[in-house]
């Protein structure tokens, strides 16, 4: 006896509507939307022109400035994110709901908004900005800006990838821990950190991926000394295109290289 499952495949035979081939057109094509655009990217200048431009002394500073930006915020992410994240998935209720909004809030709002969020704490009209400038360290147009904005923008990153590799882990084992007698900080380091930790590892290279692709706050909060982003931005303005292509490519290919480490690290998890 045909059952209704049997009826409807037939019927789609039929017809000669097949889901599983429409379902790969489209998703070729929103594919071919991502990587068209990017191997467009590499061919639009050759490579050794590329190669000679990157040797350019603001190409090389704009990269150091935005690796060594970026791997301090990433730093600064990860060691108050972290407490953060296991605080949010072992409790519950409408503090944490609100807690929670407030990390994510940062990811959706515009950059630029961020960036004039973070003025109105850290600028110069603002005590904490007034009292940096007095001491010597200035927060804005400084490295110190550009680590805030980022820490801004990628540190959510972090905290809510954490924070779903610490709800992954079986608080029976935690419980077993400290039955035991183990305290909460060796439970958490020798327990929950390890099992979290490919999770974790995935949320901080996202955050470093965002940290050195940041264009918008930095631009407002701080602008000098110039990343990648805000380098590729003035050789457009003031030079063209063509000129912004190389900073462009490097940016490519250090966030390629996030992504590699991201893949990796999933695929081969901590024991």
């Amino acid at each position: 006896m045909a059952t209704r499952s049997d009826s409807n495949r037939s019927e789609a035979v039929t017809f000669g509507f097949d889901w599983v081939s429409v379902a790969l057109a489209l998703g070729g094509v929103l594919l071919l939307y991502y990587v068209v655009p990017m191997v467009s990217l590499f061919l639009s200048v050759p490579a050794g022109d590329i190669l000679a431009r990157m040797s350019n002394p603001t190409v090389v500073d704009s990269a150091r400035t935005s690796l060594l930006s970026a791997s301090i915020s990433t730093v600064v992410a990860t060691l108050f994110g972290l407490p953060l994240a296991y605080w949010l998935a072992r409790t519950d209720g409408a503090v944490t709901k609100a807690v929670l909004a407030a990390v994510v809030l940062p990811l959706v709002l515009p950059p630029t908004v961020g960036g004039i969020v973070l003025l109105t704490v850290f600028g110069p009209g603002s005590p904490l900005g007034e009292a940096a400038i007095a001491a010597g360290f200035p927060l804005t147009r400084s490295l110190a800006g550009v680590v805030l904005a980022q820490i801004f923008v990628a540190s959510p990153f972090v905290v809510v990838t954490a924070k779903a590799a610490f709800e992954s882990v079986d608080q029976t084992l935690e419980y077993a821990s400290r039955s035991l007698g183990k305290s909460r900080l060796t439970t958490a380091r020798r327990v929950t950190l390890p099992l979290a930790g490919p999770g974790i590892l995935a949320g901080v290279t996202l955050a470093f991926a965002r940290a050195i692709g940041e264009f918008g706050a930095t631009m407002m909060l701080a602008y000098y000394p110039r990343t990648m982003p805000v380098q590729i931005w003035v050789a457009f303005i003031e030079l063209g295109l063509d000129n912004a292509y190389p900073v462009a490519i490097l940016l490519v290919l250090i966030a390629a290289a996030a992504l590699l480490i991201l893949n990796t690290v999933a695929s081969n998890p901590w024991d």
